[in-house]
């Protein structure tokens, strides 16, 4: 199993974001996170990625604990995310936005951080060719120029996918990349993850508000209420848990009456 997360609980000063969160998911799976506002989503995010560390349980990453490593060892040894706010660095280009995160996969020695050595120069060629592949494989290679704050939103979290890419993730996690975007942005996006899935053949972990892009795509699907799993199955199994549609699926359906 390429991800395996065990029973990891996280608290903030006395209040349970998230109790007991059990996953596994393999390589070309899709796994789904839903749940409502406030359900400890992201915070399970956050501890697989290594920005909290978990008070108990434990995340084996193709069998190696990496519970207790920070999140720069975490993301080397291939989890890669994006984030639910969208996080760009403005002052920079796309492209230079994407070779961010090739940095510490860079091949070359002290003194080539120091000055422009063939190694480093080779180094840095090889790192732009990555980063305009990925932003082809997202469909920005013709923005690879532009500030970030100048694309369509629906283009930044296309943006924060390829920085995601650009990590060369075992597993990648995808925390609301449908938000704010329109239905056929929706649609587009479906398409993406569904590509990325299939030629990467990585781990696929999603949080997602947008149900008819979780339901649609996911293999598995946990559903989250107070920082409790409260439903784990096929997109069908969950969509007809009296659990689920009581605190999750059925809230909705009443507020869209």
């Amino acid at each position: 199993m390429l991800l395996q997360v065990s029973n990891i609980s996280k608290n903030f000063g006395g209040v349970q974001a998230t109790k007991d969160f059990s996953v596994t998911v393999d390589k070309g799976e899709i796994v789904g996170i839903i749940g409502p506002n406030g359900a400890g989503k992201t915070t399970i995010f956050n501890v697989i990625s290594g920005v909290y560390t978990a008070d108990e349980g434990s995340i084996l990453l193709s069998g190696q604990n990496v519970t207790k490593l920070p999140q720069h060892e975490i993301t080397k040894l291939g989890i890669g995310r994006t984030f639910q706010n969208i996080r760009l660095f403005k002052g920079l280009s796309i492209i230079e936005n994407v070779m961010c995160a090739f940095d510490p996969q860079s091949k070359y020695s002290f003194i080539g951080s120091i000055i422009p050595t063939p190694k480093r120069k080779a180094e840095e060629k090889r790192g732009k060719e990555l980063c305009e592949h990925y932003l082809e494989i997202v469909g920005l290679k013709d923005y690879i120029n532009e500030a970030p704050e100048n694309l369509a939103y629906g283009y930044q979290r296309r943006l924060e996918i390829a920085r995601a890419l650009m990590c060369n993730p075992k597993v990648l996690l995808l925390d609301e990349p449908a938000a704010g975007l329109n239905p056929t942005e929706v649609g587009e996006l479906t398409e993406l993850i569904l590509k990325l899935s299939k030629d990467f053949g990585f781990a696929t972990m999603l949080i997602e508000h947008r149900l008819e892009l979780v339901m649609g795509i996911s293999h598995k699907i946990v559903v989250q209420n107070f920082g409790k799993t409260i439903g784990v199955g096929t997109p069908k199994e969950v969509q007809n848990n009296p659990a689920v549609i009581e605190a999750y699926l059925g809230a909705e359906e009443e507020d869209n009456a």
